[in-house]
This record gives structure tokens, C-alpha cells and sequence, in this order.
């Protein structure tokens, strides 16, 4: 589930939302999973993973990830990112561009303390995509830390919020014989620019 705050009342916002609400309502599930692509300017690259929307806030989309993680060395030198999300359930795909940077402090303390134990405890003893030796290591320090951790343990500052901002969203609804509609909103000016492409 993703959590809306004070939604953007622009177009496209109030566009995705009643897709959201379709797809909810069909029962999609991993509704908050979203693609998002980076690029890597040390090996000029661009790649791709999938984290779990949990916020919009206005018009910020916000997740959350390790800072150290090959990712967020990506979002720091280049934050221009390309998100993609699929909802099979209605057959629509949603595709963005948007710039990316971290959340507050605040905000993410905030998160952090709203999450369970065991969340946490990954979160503070896993250095994310980091090569370990194996999954029982893993599991050790996971089960350690969950032992060692108290009620106010604080959000380690290696993890945290990110949010990006959408200029351009592309809305594509499939249909038969390939008669797909496909929606884009480009902003300009402040302003949203709305055209149909061909499919």
C-alpha cells in the first residue's frame, strides 16, 4: 500500500490516483513496487531495481534504501532517474522521469521508528550489496542485532529516505488488437503539457 499525504491536485496526479484505486480495487497485488533506473557515470551504465513506493507527499514520491548503497552513489552524481510501474491487474503501465534526492532527516526518523523490529534490525546490520561470505552470515548478524537492539535504538544514518519529483509522466492503458491508449503529461513552465501519443 502506498500512503497518500496532502496529493498533488494536478492532473496527473489525481490521474494516477483513480488508476490506483482501480488496481486496489482488483486486487493487485505488490501494488507499491516500482522500477527505478539510475545511471552510473564510473561505468557508464544504467540500472534498474525495484523498491516499494511508500509515500506521496504533495509531489514528492518517497522511498526508502541503504546511502551507501551502488545506487545511491548513482542518485548523488547523476539525479536524473526513470521510473516504471506495471499493474497487471488493469493492464496499465505508468513511466516517469523525475530527479531524485533524500528525504529529511526528520521524515525518515519518523518512518524508521513507525517500522518493526525486525525491519530495523535488517536495516542496521546488513551493509546492503555489499559481498558477504554467506546467507547463514547474514542471518547471524541479522539474529545479533535483533538480540543487541533496544526500544530506542536510532535510525543508523547509512539508511534513509528518497524522494523524486515527476516532470514527465507517460500513462499507457492496453486494450485489444493493440489499440493501447497512451497519455502523457510533460511539465512546462510549472505548467502540464497533455498530448496522446500513438501506440
Amino acid at each position: 500500500m502506498i500512503k497518500f499525504l496532502n496529493l498533488n491536485s494536478d492532473r496527473p496526479y489525481i490521474h494516477f490516483k483513480n488508476l490506483y484505486n482501480q488496481a486496489l480495487e482488483n486486487n493487485q497485488k505488490g501494488i507499491e513496487a516500482i522500477s527505478v533506473s539510475s545511471y552510473d557515470q564510473k561505468k557508464n551504465e544504467v540500472e534498474a531495481r525495484y523498491v516499494n513506493l511508500k509515500y506521496i507527499v504533495d509531489n514528492e514520491w518517497i522511498f526508502f534504501s541503504n546511502y551507501n548503497s551502488p545506487k545511491a552513489h548513482q542518485f548523488k552524481s547523476h539525479r536524473q532517474v526513470s521510473v516504471l510501474i506495471y499493474w497487471a491487474s488493469i493492464n496499465v503501465q505508468i513511466r516517469m522521469k523525475a530527479k531524485i534526492s533524500k528525504t529529511s532527516a526528520e521524515f525518515s526518523d519518523e518512518h524508521f521508528y513507525g517500522r518493526t523490529k525486525e525491519k530495523n534490525a535488517l536495516v542496521i546490520s546488513s551493509n546492503q550489496s555489499e559481498v558477504t561470505k554467506s546467507h547463514a552470515e547474514v542471518a547471524r548478524n541479522f539474529h545479533s542485532t535483533m538480540k543487541s537492539m533496544k526500544a530506542d535504538t536510532s535510525r543508523p544514518n547509512s539508511w534513509g529516505g528518497y524522494s523524486f519529483v515527476p516532470y514527465y509522466f507517460e500513462f499507457w492503458q492496453g486494450h485489444e488488437n493493440r489499440l493501447n491508449k497512451r497519455q502523457v503529461f510533460a511539465q512546462h513552465k510549472n505548467k502540464w503539457d497533455e498530448r496522446l501519443l500513438q501506440p
